[in-house]
């Protein structure tokens, strides 16, 4: 399974913190789960009034992780899922959500979890969608690892260039 050797992340303080979602609407199940995985991220880490946006897919993740980021969230996390079918549409989505995510990040500074399910079969997203019967949270997961990343980008920009580890 994609989740093992994950690191266990601790939820931490982050009622401070300004966190937006973006989430894409196709497959609304698996995107439900993700969702609702990532909301209870926020809340296990005390984030108080999150953002929720939705788009109409994947593909539109990047153009608004980055307006969200513009407008000064500390932290993003895009949610969504593409399962593969009989054309290369697979590969063209999937590969410009990632890269424009991962562009998203590096230029404005904000980190974005990434929440992006790329499975064969819409089996593997509902296992990994956080819903009752999944055996992986990925919305959960990528809640987390935007707001533990965002924490320690704070902690590098006040001058602690290490967190203890």
């Amino acid at each position: 399974m994609s989740g093992e050797g994950s690191p266990q992340l601790q939820p931490v303080d982050c009622h401070d913190l300004r966190v937006a979602v973006v989430a894409a609407r196709w497959h609304e199940q698996v995107m439900d789960g993700l969702v609702a995985g990532a909301r209870r991220a926020l809340a296990d880490h005390r984030v108080e009034a999150p953002s929720v946006v939705r788009v109409p897919g994947s593909f539109e993740l990047p153009v608004v992780a980055g307006a969200l980021a513009e407008r000064g969230y500390e932290a993003v996390v895009a949610l969504g899922v593409v399962i593969r079918g009989g054309t290369p549409h697979f590969d063209y989505v999937c590969s410009a959500a990632t890269d424009g995510l991962s562009r998203v990040a590096v230029s404005t500074g904000v980190p974005v979890g990434f929440g992006l399910l790329t499975c064969d079969t819409e089996e593997q997203a509902l296992a990994r969608a956080g819903l009752p019967g999944s055996v992986e949270d990925k919305g959960y997961e990528a809640a987390s690892a935007a707001l533990v990343t965002a924490l320690t980008l704070r902690r590098i920009r006040r001058g602690y260039e290490t967190d203890g580890d």
